[in-house]
């Protein structure tokens, strides 16, 4: 009886232990399926996250591109994710393609971030977790190379500093630079001529080693931060043009009619505008002052002559005084032109003359600018042979050049240039501040770089 007592304990340890097997080897392979599981997803998830990257890199580098040409840069950023395996457009589970400017991290120019996200349907996980169904990835990339700020001199020619000449911008950051629009346009800076300015940049290229060159050759020197002297980038000029003055009727010259010097004319108030055919200032040696407002040229030249002596005036004292507070506007071909040994002082509407206290304003639209041609006209602007111009106030001249040499001395002292060409040379000095009137320069690389 005892025996049989025996022989059923050890049966019923025996059926106990099988269970616990088979509860082990149920356990066991549970948990080896789900470990599978989490490797085929993971590996899977960790496949998509490596997708997204790439996608985020195209699609950065695409907006940033998009944006240097005037294109669509969210529709570029959605075509390359797409290509990337990142579709936008699925109807179940789309990517999604968020563009934003970054606003961390030491980024100072016009950078675009993309940030590329999408959920990911799971193949097992989904079985455990309902909330695993699908696993959202993402990743961000960020790309630039391009600034949108002031420029002290935005060129849309030729750009040639020889002679021993200078050219000295200021106002810090890419404030003072000096931007050519132009991707056929020469640029040098030969005959030991300086160049101070924050940056130099330009669309054309193959200038870059050529000036390096002629800096070992000629003694010339720039005094720009490496980094900032860039050639091949995409360079707009996006500057509001002032307004078009209103005028009735335009009457001669009245240069060279005087009798005694000096002499005024011009508007009978600042507020008002008056056209001359052409207008002579200085002629004979006069010594002529220009009323405030705003003066337009039709046709003809405004031209600033040497100052000599003439009805009582000793050598230099006749020289040209100009103006403060006007507003000139060159229109069908006319031309601005400074004689050599002309001393010419004008002011701009509401800038500071030289005796700091501000000049009349003439209006909003108007105020700060000095000079103004008509875009459609090409005629030079000239500063010619020793000519010592202060000028404060920007001159706007989108296709037309701006020529100064044979020693000129301008101070453009708050004001800014936009023209289509700029030929400095004979040992002239040219000085350029920007303010709240120069022109806006957006720079953009056209192959903009990942940098983040």
């Amino acid at each position: 009886m005892k025996k049989n007592r025996v022989s059923l304990g050890l049966q019923s340890l025996r059926d106990e232990s099988g269970q616990s097997v088979l509860f082990v080897a149920v356990f066991m392979g549970l948990l080896a399926l789900g470990f599978m599981a989490f490797a085929l997803d993971s590996g899977n998830l960790f496949r998509y996250r490596r997708m997204a990257q790439s996608a985020a890199n195209a699609a950065a580098l695409a907006a940033a591109e998009a944006t240097a040409t005037g294109g669509n840069p969210q529709a570029e950023a959605n075509a390359m994710a797409t290509l990337n395996g990142f579709n936008t457009s699925l109807a179940t589970n789309p990517a999604v393609v968020t563009l934003t400017t970054p606003q961390t991290g030491n980024f100072t120019g016009s950078y675009i971030q993309a940030r590329v996200s999408m959920p990911v349907p799971t193949t097992i996980l989904r079985a455990f977790l309902s909330s695993m169904k699908t696993v959202t990835v993402s990743a961000t990339a960020i790309a630039g190379g391009g600034i949108s700020s002031k420029a002290a001199v935005c060129d849309n020619g030729d750009f040639t500093l020889s002679g021993g000449s200078t050219i000295m911008t200021a106002n810090g950051g890419t404030n003072g630079g000096i931007f050519d629009s132009s991707t056929s346009a020469a640029i040098s800076v030969t005959g030991g001529s300086t160049l101070d300015a924050q940056a130099l940049l330009g669309a054309s290229t193959g200038w870059l080693a050529n000036i390096q060159n002629d800096l070992a050759l000629t003694g010339s020197h720039i005094n720009i931060p490496a980094d900032d002297e860039v050639q091949g980038v995409s360079v707009s000029c996006n500057l509001p043009l002032p307004p078009v003055p209103t005028w009735s009727s335009c009457v001669g010259d009245p240069g060279g009619s005087w009798t005694s010097s000096p002499q005024t004319f011009g508007p009978s108030s600042v507020s008002g505008t008056i056209c001359y055919t052409k207008l002579t200032v200085g002629a004979g040696g006069m010594s002529d002052i220009l009323n405030p407002g705003t003066y337009v040229i039709n046709g003809g030249q405004l031209h600033f002559e040497s100052g000599t002596s003439g009805f009582g005036c000793a050598n230099s004292s006749c020289s040209n005084l100009g103006g403060n507070g006007v507003f000139i506007y060159l229109t069908n071909g006319a031309s601005l032109t400074i004689d050599g040994g002309a001393n010419v002082n004008l002011v701009s509407g509401g800038a500071n003359m030289s005796s700091g206290s501000a000049a009349p304003s003439i209006g909003p639209g108007f105020d700060g600018i000095l000079v103004f041609e008509n875009p459609a006209d090409t005629a030079a602007i000239t500063f010619d042979g020793g000519a010592n111009v202060y000028l404060n106030g920007g001159i706007i001249a989108p296709n037309a050049p701006l020529n100064i040499s044979g020693g000129s001395a301008a101070s453009l002292i708050e004001g800014a240039l936009n023209v289509d060409g700029l030929n400095v040379s004979g040992g002239t000095t040219v000085k350029t501040v920007t303010d709240t009137n120069a022109s806006t320069i957006s720079v953009f690389n056209p192959y903009p770089s990942l940098v983040q």
